[in-house]
């Protein structure tokens, strides 16, 4: 697959797309006097961005279009399903800024609607109970170069397979003993029409229905009727369910459902350095090596949520990379560019210094300090100013200092001059070091004619340099994110191998000025020449913890190699 580095101009012209296209004409030709779309996650974890796409796509065109779209809960599992996860979709796509107002339902609300036309299928002679097991299914199931085996209990009886079906329900066998399929045609050259699984038997609890059931029906049975159910007109789903489209108009065709919806595919979002595999996720989170499934390396939307991804900029990225027919790789940069975008707009501004190193300013009086000015945004007078303590001490990031520079170095060094942020000119001229050779303390001069960071007599420094006063500054923990994997294709079957060491660093002494401190807003801002950051919900009193968003640049391709 293709790495996409720019939208594509067609579906980045006013949100058109291949889908949207085919909604207007159905409507134009009144196939269909509305439009119903939905969004049908299963409750077996958390959504990730991939599902952003798919949420974006049907409220996008039910609100566009003037119909509704429904959020529905296809919860046939109840194995891997839990009520965690139904409150974590319902609040992500609340957050993302969509709402399904009266319209949410779950494939549970149709059990018995289900069931009922189950029994229909078997009296048609369309379904039968399979006594085989799972590994004889399989092997008889055939490959895509050879027909399947037909089951030896295919040509049971109408009245033997209501027996049994009806048994099934009651809960007379255990797990695995038998399951309902559909009797289709074992020589297909569609698998997923070789006599699917349309029940097994299951015995475990179910979030919405208990133990009422000791019978499931296949995502595949389940997916289509409940569209017709809810009056689906378009059945929005990613290309990978293309070949099991067959199958999902095989039943509207032999069921009595009260409407005939029709099923279209989009491509699925793939992003470099991101794996949104379900199951990967699920053992990152279960085998510990991140904190859980709002852990900021995580693709989940709780994940780039608590990192401070704003809403908008998902709903950017979502629309800039548009919908296509065949699948492609998206360039993360793509999203760190929206988020960038989104933020440089909203954010305000503060300072804070991230590794710290000491400041004194000799000439400087002992015991004064001075408030200065700084703007929250550059562009933004109406967001107002703030007022900064300066004094005879302070602390800069140790990066912007060396004591052997090399040529264009234009920050701190001995000898040579910077403007502070806001405050003066200042020039460096001794080093204090530690015992082991380490630079620990700088001692400076500061030009009292230059307050506001301007030099009367028109002389210029080449570096601006971004500073916290050492006297009230407050200390603080920043974590720093990275891409949770080194490679651009990470493997998904053996993915632990190419996870980045480095996705994460804690930095527990970090220096931020008094007003970031002192508000407990959640909303990102931007630490000036380091990037945006949001307050993690881990702070406490006297302990605030900050989470990086996204850097000012794309740093991270280059710090490991360039690696594929």
């Amino acid at each position: 697959m293709a790495v996409a580095k720019a939208a594509d101009a067609g579906a980045a012209e006013a949100g058109r797309d291949f889908i949207r296209d085919i909604v207007a004409a159905d409507l134009q030709a009144q196939r269909h006097a509305g439009v119903v779309t939905r969004f049908p996650p299963e409750p077996n974890g958390y959504l990730h961005i991939g599902h952003a796409k798919s949420i974006s796509l049907n409220f996008g065109i039910a609100e566009e279009f003037g119909g509704r779209c429904h959020l529905r809960f296809d919860d046939t599992n109840p194995a891997k399903e839990e009520q965690e996860y139904i409150d974590a979709i319902q609040r992500d796509v609340r957050w993302l800024g969509y709402d399904w107002g009266q319209n949410l339902f779950y494939a549970s609300d149709y059990f018995e609607q289900l069931y009922v036309w189950a029994e229909s299928l078997i009296e048609q002679g369309l379904a039968y109970v399979d006594d085989q097991s799972q590994e004889e299914m399989r092997v008889n199931r055939g490959t895509l170069t050879e027909p399947g085996k037909n089951s030896p209990f295919r040509d049971r009886s109408v009245a033997e397979n209501l027996d049994l079906f009806r048994r099934m329900r009651a809960g007379e066998y255990p797990n695995g003993a038998r399951v309902l399929r559909a009797k289709i045609d074992m020589a297909s050259g569609n698998i997923n029409l070789r006599d699917p699984v349309l029940y097994r038997i299951l015995h475990a609890t179910h979030p919405r229905t208990g133990k009422a059931w000791s019978i499931y029906p296949s995502y595949d049975y389940a997916h289509g009727q409940s569209d017709a159910i809810e009056h689906i007109t378009h059945s929005i789903c990613t290309l990978e369910f293309e070949d099991h489209r067959p199958l999902y108009d095989w039943f509207l065709d032999k069921l009595p459902v009260p409407s005939k919806p029709h099923q279209y595919e989009f491509a699925r979002l793939n992003i470099t350095y991101t794996l949104l595999s379900k199951r990967v996720l699920t053992e990152l989170v279960r085998g510990g090596h991140v904190s859980g499934w709002d852990d900021p390396r995580m693709p989940t939307i709780a994940g780039l949520r608590r990192r401070g991804v704003p809403p908008a900029a998902i709903r950017d990225f979502v629309k800039r990379i548009g919908v296509a027919k065949a699948n492609s790789v998206v360039d993360v940069g793509m999203l760190e560019f929206s988020i960038r975008e989104v933020l440089n707009k909203t954010a305000s501004r503060r300072m804070a210094v991230l590794r710290p190193l000491k400041v004194v300013i000799e000439n400087y009086p002992e015991g004064q300090t001075e408030e200065l000015e700084a703007v929250n945004h550059p562009d933004d007078p109406a967001a107002g100013t703030r007022r900064i303590t300066f004094g005879r001490e302070l602390y800069i990031e140790q990066d912007d200092f060396m004591e052997n520079p090399p040529k264009k170095f234009f920050r701190l060094s001995p000898g040579s001059e910077v403007r502070l942020r806001y405050a003066y000119f200042v020039k460096c001229h001794s080093v204090i070091k530690n015992a082991a050779g380490q630079v620990v303390e700088l001692r400076c001069t500061y030009d009292p004619e230059t307050r506001g960071g301007n030099a009367p007599d028109g002389r210029k420094v080449k570096a601006t340099m971004h500073w916290v006063p050492a006297a009230n500054s407050v200390q603080a923990e920043v974590r720093v994110y990275n891409q949770l994997f080194t490679k651009s294709a990470p493997d998904a079957a053996n993915f632990a191998a190419d996870l980045n060491p480095n996705s994460l660093e804690v930095l527990r002494d970090a220096r931020l000025e008094p007003s970031i401190a002192e508000s407990n807003s959640l909303e990102p801002m931007q630490f000036e020449r380091l990037g945006y950051f949001t307050r993690d919900p881990d702070s406490k009193p006297g302990h605030p913890v900050f989470n990086r968003t996204v850097g000012l640049r794309d740093t991270f391709a280059k710090e490991v190699g360039g690696k594929t």
